[in-house]
C-alpha cells in the first residue's frame, strides 16, 4: 500500500503565499500521475494541478493558471504545489493524488488552506 501525507497547510492574508508538500512512503512499485485536488466549503472536490511521471508535463485548473506551480521529486517520492497570490476562493481542503503503476489511486488526508484577512 501507498501513503500520501501533506503538509505545508495553513492561515494566509490575500495576496499571500504557500507551499504545499507531498511525501508517499510505503510500497511503492512506481507513482504515474500525481495530482492536487481541493474541496471548498460546500463544494465538490477539483482537479487543481497534475503532474505526470517525469515531471515534466503539468496540467492547471484555469482558476489557477498563473499562481500556482505543481512540480514533484521523483526520486523522494515527493510533490510541491507553489501557491502564489491566493484569494479567498482558493480556501479549501487540499488533497494529495497518486495513481501507481497497476492503476491505483491513492489519496492524503488532506491539509486545510484558508485565505483570509
Amino acid at each position: 500500500q501507498v501513503q500520501l501525507g501533506e503538509s505545508g497547510g495553513g492561515l494566509v492574508h490575500p495576496g499571500g503565499s504557500l507551499r504545499l508538500s507531498c511525501a508517499a512512503s510505503g510500497r511503492i512499485f512506481r507513482l504515474n500521475a500525481m495530482n492536487w485536488y481541493r474541496q471548498p466549503p460546500g463544494k465538490q472536490r477539483e482537479l487543481v494541478a497534475s503532474v505526470n511521471t517525469g515531471g515534466t508535463t503539468t496540467y492547471y485548473a484555469d482558476s489557477v493558471k498563473g499562481r500556482f506551480t505543481i512540480s514533484r521529486d521523483v526520486s523522494l517520492n515527493a510533490m510541491y504545489l507553489q501557491m502564489n497570490s491566493l484569494k479567498p476562493e482558493d480556501t479549501a481542503v487540499y488533497y494529495c493524488n497518486a495513481l501507481d503503476g497497476f492503476g491505483r489511486a491513492f489519496w492524503g488526508q488532506g491539509t486545510q488552506v484558508t485565505v483570509s484577512s
